[in-house]
């Protein structure tokens, strides 16, 4: 439907003297903020940045110590491990620490016992390597709580079953270091073996959390399974017999190689170079699906065809005579006298074809026959050239945009009075 349209009233014209017309105001007020505006609005935002800086350094200061993470021999934390390196450092045992997959491998040995502290965060690559690696070391392989692809790749017949809570055990296997530490804090997760020969003690539930592999028929080196961390940690080394028998399995040899793996490490890419879109979970492919159509539903449920134009009163109502002068402000602003210039004397053009007799947008040189032959010659009298009025040059200044103003308005008046007396 259409509705008729009604003009808006027009609002009540003001004086030119008018102090309320934002037109005149020609001094213009500033709206820009001062400096100390600035400060009073920013003062909270900086006060909680430089609370946010200074409560930084200070964290980092009080964590800069001897502070390396869990399970880390160099660590004093509760959950590092420095204090059971320190112990076998007495024994006559070296310990290396190293954080790539390829310092580990390089610093295997008959009288090495490599530890890997998360074997979990390895790759399938990392774990091929360092087992075929330890394996025909002649060594010994202590992993500590591995999960079940950890387990399975590194120790070959031990497979990880459900977690466990962490509490006192005792050995229930014949295995020496087992027995003679006596009773330890273990847990952590269970495991399961079927391969001949292996030692499962400290049973959790009826399995095992400590399992130790013999070496195989192709290798020379033994493997042992911890279920938990715990008895390595500096905190829980002096409960029960947890030094005794971490002692035992880290110093079976005078090497010890203390492998804490790091995301950081090239090793982890190699052979298993993968594209973006083989990142992404395919459950991620399905939901993208799954919202693309329903933006193409959306898209046509919403696309609704337009309907008729209805015109609707402007909000607000502006004289020509302010649209006129705001107009001519930005020009003067702009510096854009050419441009003026051209406005006028294409509005006196448009007036001038109809009144001499001519079709709309004419030729220049019929438009200037035209008012010639009406003003009687060109540049006659003391009138300037119509063509030059009507098709001249840009003015140079401000002064000649006026005159040129007052030219065509001049012409103008004369081309209609002389229409006027000339119609019978």
């Amino acid at each position: 439907m259409t509705t008729p349209f009604s003009p808006a009233p027009a609002p009540p014209a003001t004086s030119a003297a008018d102090p309320a017309d934002p037109a005149d105001n020609t001094a213009g007020t500033s709206v820009s903020p001062t400096a100390r505006q600035l400060w009073t609005r920013s003062r909270a935002l900086l006060a909680a940045a430089l609370a946010v800086l200074i409560f930084g350094i200070g964290y980092a200061a009080l964590r800069s110590g001897e502070s390396h993470g869990a399970l880390d021999p160099r660590s004093a934390d509760p959950a590092g491990s420095r204090a059971v390196a320190q112990l076998l450092a007495a024994q006559g045992v070296t310990t290396t620490v190293v954080t790539t997959a390829d310092e580990a491998i390089a610093a295997l040995g008959t009288d090495t016992t490599l530890l890997v502290a998360v074997p979990d965060l390895l790759t399938p690559h990392q774990q091929s390597l360092l087992h075929s690696a330890a394996e025909h070391s002649g060594g010994r392989t202590v992993l500590v709580s591995p999960g079940p692809s950890a387990a399975e790749a590194l120790a070959p017949g031990v497979q990880a079953l459900a977690p466990t809570d962490t509490r006192t055990l005792a050995p229930q296997c014949s295995l020496p270091s087992a027995t003679r530490a006596g009773d330890v804090e273990l847990g952590g997760v269970e495991y399961t073996t079927s391969v001949p020969g292996a030692n499962s003690c400290y049973p959790s539930g009826g399995n095992p959390t400590l399992i130790r592999l013999p070496a195989t028929s192709t290798g020379t080196g033994d493997t042992v399974v911890l279920g938990s961390a715990g008895l390595l940690t500096n905190d829980r080394l002096d409960e029960q017999g947890n030094a005794s028998l971490a002692l035992q399995l880290l110093g079976a040899h005078p090497e010890l190689v203390w492998y804490l793996p790091s995301l950081s490490d090239a090793s982890a890419l190699d052979g298993e170079r993968k594209s973006f879109f083989d990142l992404i979970p395919g459950g991620w492919s399905w939901g993208l699906l799954q919202l693309l159509i329903a933006a193409v539903v959306t898209a046509l449920w919403r696309a609704r065809r337009l309907g008729p134009v209805i015109a609707e009163r402007l909000p607000v109502a502006v004289h020509a005579s302010e649209a006129t002068e705001g107009r001519a402000r930005l020009y003067r602003r702009a510096n854009a006298r050419a441009r003026a210039a051209e406005a006028l004397r294409q509005a006196t053009r448009d007036r001038l074809a109809p009144i001499v007799g001519i079709s709309p947008a004419p030729a220049p040189e019929a438009l200037i026959a035209a008012v010639a032959a009406l003003l009687g010659g060109p540049g006659t009298g003391p009138d300037p050239d119509p063509g030059t009025l009507l098709y001249g040059p840009p003015p140079s200044d401000d002064a000649a945009l006026l005159r040129l103003a007052d030219d065509l308005d001049a012409l103008e008046r004369r081309i209609t009075s002389t229409e006027r007396y000339a119609t019978p």
